[in-house]
């Protein structure tokens, strides 16, 4: 069972994840602090537009209407303003019912909480 810090820090990907369905990629990053980083294999974007301008291309062409499937592993509070969660994730491409087993990438999300919102402050994935 989560708690209610838990259930917080969860719904940035939440929402993460709705805007990816959306194809948003404004909304992608909404959750994003200023210095936000993210690194996936052979990609390394330091704040939201990086990740924002990557996005919108990627939702305009190869992950056009793609979702993701994800399984959260673990969430762990390093304090009452920080928080590490780890997820096994997969895109499922339009049309898939399930992502084939080597598309699947073990994640880690790290968020810290600001004015009283949690954000995310860096994200690095990698086969899993």
């Amino acid at each position: 069972m989560t708690d209610t810090r838990d259930r917080e820090v969860l719904a940035v990907l939440d929402g993460l994840y709705q805007a990816w369905t959306d194809n948003d990629a404004e909304a992608f990053v909404a959750g994003y602090t200023q210095d936000a980083t993210s690194i996936l294999p052979g990609s390394y974007c330091v704040g939201p537009a990086a990740t924002r301008d990557r996005m919108a291309a990627a939702f305009a062409g190869p992950l056009k209407g793609s979702r993701v499937r994800d399984e959260v592993q673990s969430v762990r509070h390093l304090g009452a303003d920080a928080a590490i969660v780890v997820t096994r994730s997969a895109v499922m491409m339009a049309g898939e019912a399930e992502a084939p087993d080597g598309r699947w990438v073990m994640a880690t999300w790290t968020l810290a909480r600001r004015d009283g919102r949690w954000l995310l402050a860096a994200y690095h994935n990698c086969p899993a």
